[in-house]
């Protein structure tokens, strides 16, 4: 990672707001700041999920083809931090580049133009990293929203962005008559083991190259996940055949988002089978447990997110299973030309 710069950053298309300033990532001192943008946002947008300082620490400890030092700006308005964006690149499986980044502000500053300023700040800067790599495939610039964020769709979608994929919020509001469903032969099912993280990684690593917009887990994430504070195997509920990991569902609750929100919810996420035993039943039998393993732990309600286009019925499934939306999510992408600046 870059030494931190010290200088401000000059964005020429920005509003004339007194006392506005935009400046580099200053490193670990910013934390603060920014944990208190997005906590500021969080009622302006129906956002629902709380980091915590620990949290964004490990975050920027583990950025991928992001360095903070030149892919963030940091806006200022007599001093005080009001917004910051970020900005990374990665690559599908496919092979094509997507060029992503966010643009975060205090609502009380959003109709100055500052949040415009942020978006054209980082594409200029996401076309400059773009230029150094391959023409062909030609990438894309991506950003994501929901159905709540209505001042960011609408940025996007003025700046020319178009949706290409929706996803889905779901929650099954209890977890009382929790349906039971047999595994198929030859398959047992046990909570998770720090011992056989690295076997269930690479199993859920395999199953999920078959979504959209799949791209290659990096090796770092085996070390990374276990630094976070949703990651705890006893919930987990991995279904093996003999030696080899099926399938699974890695559980997990997040108890600074439940004492936030004052509710009991655990998440039945990373939902994966692997190809030689799809179509058995395995899924709703692993949910079905999961379900028990969250209500043993004393959750009330259980959530996952899923692509709504999922190809697999996975969203039938979910229905099935009690689950009802209760957000819609867009991924918004655009052409990227790199000559542009």
């Amino acid at each position: 990672m870059s030494q931190w710069i010290i200088e401000p950053i000059f964005v020429a298309d920005a509003p004339d707001v007194p006392g506005l300033a935009f400046r580099h990532f200053r490193g670990t001192e910013d934390f603060p700041g920014m944990l208190a943008v997005v906590e500021g946002s969080r009622e302006a947008d129906g956002a629902e999920w709380v980091m915590s300082l620990e949290d964004l620490a490990h975050q920027f400890a583990h950025l991928e083809n992001c360095d903070p030092a030149t892919d963030m700006v940091m806006v200022e308005v007599n001093g005080q931090l009001v917004g910051h964006g970020r900005c990374w690149w990665y690559e599908q499986l496919d092979h094509t580049r997507l060029y992503s980044f966010y643009a975060h502000l205090l609502p009380a500053w959003r109709q100055t133009g500052i949040r415009e300023a942020i978006l054209r700040q980082m594409e200029r800067r996401l076309r400059q990293i773009a230029a150094g790599h391959p023409a062909e495939p030609p990438g894309c610039l991506q950003a994501w929203s929901s159905n709540t964020q209505t001042h960011w769709t609408s940025l996007l979608e003025n700046a020319g962005y178009q949706v290409v994929r929706y996803g889905l919020d779901m929650v099954r509001p209890d977890l009382e008559n929790i349906p039971e469903y047999p595994l198929p032969e030859g398959i047992v099912v046990r909570h998770g083991s720090l011992a056989e993280w690295r076997q269930i990684w690479e199993a859920a690593r395999e199953a999920f190259r078959d979504h959209w917009g799949a791209s290659e887990w990096p090796e770092t994430r085996v070390e990374e996940a276990q630094g976070e504070s949703t990651f705890h195997p006893p919930l987990w509920r991995v279904a093996w055949a003999g030696d080899e990991v099926a399938g699974g569902v890695l559980n997990f609750i997040d108890h600074l988002e439940n004492e936030t929100y004052g509710r009991a919810r655990g998440y039945t996420e990373t939902i994966f089978v692997r190809r030689p035993w799809r179509g058995q039943g395995l899924a709703q039998a692993l949910i079905a447990r999961s379900f028990m393993a969250l209500k043993e732990a004393g959750m009330t309600e259980a959530a996952l997110g899923l692509d709504a286009d999922n190809l697999s019925g996975a969203l039938h499934l979910y229905r099935k299973m009690g689950f009802q939306e209760t957000k819609r999510f867009m991924t918004y992408r655009k052409p990227l030309d790199p000559k542009r600046r």
